[in-house]
């Protein structure tokens, strides 16, 4: 017992003499490690008496607690001495200014898609979606667009080594070349009537200043009992004066689409030059925009609806392009380059 008390003691006083955490842990090695003096007593419980071997082990288990706390309690004090020695050393100067913090903008591609579907929603469209990994029947042939159509050709699409059965026959796989999926999807799910756009990323093989691999499109499908080309020219005068923030003139240009009769180009005076002509609208005064016509009923069919009982308009715009116009950016790639540079003089406030 007398040695078990000793050991104690010499252990405290060695604890108390420390000066660093160093020969703390010297300490706590000599006593309390593997071979260490209070240790060793314990090793040798086994050797004593029954009678002496209870007393014996629970001394020298509260001088091991004992000494264990205090080098706890010890090394506590230096690490604060320490942390107060570095506050000390190295202090905050509170005067410095701060680090300017750059908050992100909405990119402007988003940002046209949200004012576009907001513009929409206010002429009574909702927005429906569809897959970007189509299959031939929905991308072309429900759009009215046969199989030696230009486009269906390996050098304008992006198809996959990959094909699903649709209505009985093998459909090969491929990225969509326009949202005008949606339409049948939509057609096919809601019937008729239907107004709504289809916002999404669409996927041609071309790339150029003007065009890109991947790019935005919107789709949009009116359908009723009574609707006429002049509902069409209604809804895009609308549209498109709200967008660019002023009473745009139009013009309309006979064209063939696959998937509307009649067709239409759709083409708005020069933002730039006001229609007095300049580089950008080639002298013409008229930039196009977008295209559309009324529904071909070879679509209407293909869709689940009765030509003769409904009829609508559908339109397709490429949202870059209507984008390019209204902020001046002369460069398609520049969307998709992430310089910051470009982002904080055209992106929106979050």
């Amino acid at each position: 017992m007398q040695n078990i008390e000793q050991l104690k003691s010499a252990a405290l006083q060695a604890v108390e003499n420390s000066t660093d955490i160093k020969s703390l842990d010297e300490v706590r090695v000599q006593f309390l490690g593997k071979n260490g003096e209070i240790t060793s007593i314990l090793k040798t419980l086994g050797k004593l008496a029954p009678e002496d071997r209870k007393t014996v082990a629970q001394s020298t288990n509260e001088a091991k607690n004992e000494v264990t706390d205090a080098i706890e309690a010890k090394k506590q004090a230096f690490e604060l001495a320490q942390l107060e020695e570095k506050l000390a050393t190295e202090k905050l100067d509170l005067t410095l200014p701060e680090t300017p913090y750059k908050l992100g903008k909405r990119h402007p591609i988003s940002a046209c898609i949200e004012e576009l579907e907001t513009i929409f929603a206010r002429l009574g469209f909702s927005v429906a979606a569809a897959n970007e990994i189509e299959n031939e029947h929905f991308n072309f042939t429900a759009l009215n667009i046969p199989a030696e159509h230009p486009a269906r050709q390996d050098h304008d699409t992006f198809y996959f080594n990959d094909f699903e059965e649709f209505n009985g026959e093998q459909q090969r796989k491929l990225l969509r070349t326009q949202t005008s999926n949606t339409q049948i999807h939509a057609m096919q799910a809601k019937g008729a009537p239907l107004r709504i756009i289809a916002p999404g990323r669409v996927y041609r093989c071309d790339s150029d200043l003007t065009h890109t691999p991947q790019f935005h499109q919107i789709e949009g499908l009116a359908l009723d009992k009574d609707l006429t080309f002049s509902h069409l020219k209604g809804v895009l005068q609308v549209f498109l004066s709200q967008f660019f923030e002023r009473d745009v003139k139009l013009r309309f240009r006979p064209s063939y689409f696959p998937f509307t009769e009649p067709g239409t180009e759709v083409d708005i005076e020069c933002v730039f030059c006001e229609g007095k002509g300049c580089r950008v609208c080639k002298q013409t005064g008229f930039i196009e925009v977008l295209g559309a016509g009324m529904v071909h009923e070879n679509v209407l069919k293909a869709g689940g609806i009765n030509p003769e009982e409904y009829q609508g308009f559908a339109f397709g715009l490429g949202v870059e392009r209507l984008t390019m116009l209204k902020y001046g950016i002369n460069d398609l790639r520049m969307f998709f380059d992430s310089q910051n540079e470009f982002m904080q003089h055209f992106g929106k406030n979050l």
